[in-house]
C-alpha cells in the first residue's frame, strides 16, 4: 500500500513540476490531506484529490472575475 502511495505522490509531483501556476493547489492539498488522514489513513490521496480540486476551483474563480470585469453587469452603464 505505501508503494502505491508512493507512486501516486510521485505522478503528482511530476504533473505540478510542468505548472508553475498552482492556485489553489496548497490550500487544498492541505485540506484534502487532513481529511483523507482522517476518512482512513489515505492522506496521500486526499492531499492529490484536494489539490486537483483546489485548482479546479481557482481556475473557475478567475474565469468569473474575468468575465465580470469584460462586461458589465445588469443595472450599470459603462461611460
Amino acid at each position: 500500500m505505501k508503494t502505491i502511495a508512493t507512486l501516486l505522490a510521485a505522478v503528482a509531483l511530476a504533473l505540478c513540476v510542468t505548472s508553475a501556476d498552482a492556485k489553489g493547489c496548497l490550500k487544498g492539498a492541505a485540506v484534502g490531506g487532513v481529511a483523507g488522514h482522517f476518512a482512513g489513513h489515505h492522506g496521500v490521496l486526499g492531499a492529490i484529490a484536494g489539490c486537483l480540486y483546489g485548482r479546479h476551483h481557482a481556475k473557475e474563480m478567475e474565469r468569473q472575475r474575468d468575465q465580470q470585469g469584460q462586461a458589465p453587469t445588469t443595472g450599470q452603464v459603462r461611460m
